[in-house]
């Protein structure tokens, strides 16, 4: 006995899965070649067959009957190519732009290693004792730990500072 496409599918919307695995079996190339129609790639097609195998069963809980099987699914199939259209468009929306965010933010990030690698250059260029000094104290320590570790008065240690800051202004200046 031939079970017609409208009653499996009316036996699948109430949870029939022998039913409904059997309709899919029915439909599925045809939806599939429907879905290659609809979007003109095979990858697409693919994503398209399955987003709406996937969502079949909810689906179906809103089939009546009063249409062919056919004509609905086919109909759930072109909406769903429409939905599947807006969310690209609303992604691709929403990327625009993105390739110029990220070359800007390389470009940044490239011009704020060049100013590190300068900065460095810089302090390598300045004698010992104002580098160790400058190291220490950007290192968080006070100018009185700076001076304990290194030996000298807190004063040597705010005078190097003051000096590598010059310094350091000087040669800035220079390269630009």
């Amino acid at each position: 006995m031939d079970v017609s496409d409208e009653s499996l599918a009316l036996a699948a919307a109430k949870g029939d899965r022998a039913a409904f695995a059997a309709l899919l079996e029915r439909v599925y190339d045809r939806l599939f070649a429907l879905a290659f129609r609809l979007t003109g790639s095979r990858a697409e097609a693919e994503d398209l067959t399955q987003d709406i195998c996937a969502a079949l069963p909810a689906k179906l809980r809103s089939f009546q009957g009063q249409a062919k099987v056919t004509t609905w699914l086919y109909r759930v199939a072109v909406n769903a190519a429409h939905d599947r259209r807006r969310r690209q468009t609303t992604h691709a929306r929403a990327a625009e732009g993105w390739g110029d965010w990220e070359t800007n933010r390389r470009a940044a990030n490239d011009e704020d290693a060049r100013k590190i690698i300068g900065l460095q250059t810089m302090i390598r260029a300045l004698p010992n004792d104002l580098r160790d000094t400058l190291a220490l104290v950007l290192d968080d320590l006070t100018h009185a730990q700076a001076a304990d570790i290194l030996g000298v008065s807190e004063g040597t240690v705010s005078w190097r500072i003051s000096e590598a800051k010059t310094r350091l202004r000087k040669m800035k200046e220079g390269i630009e």
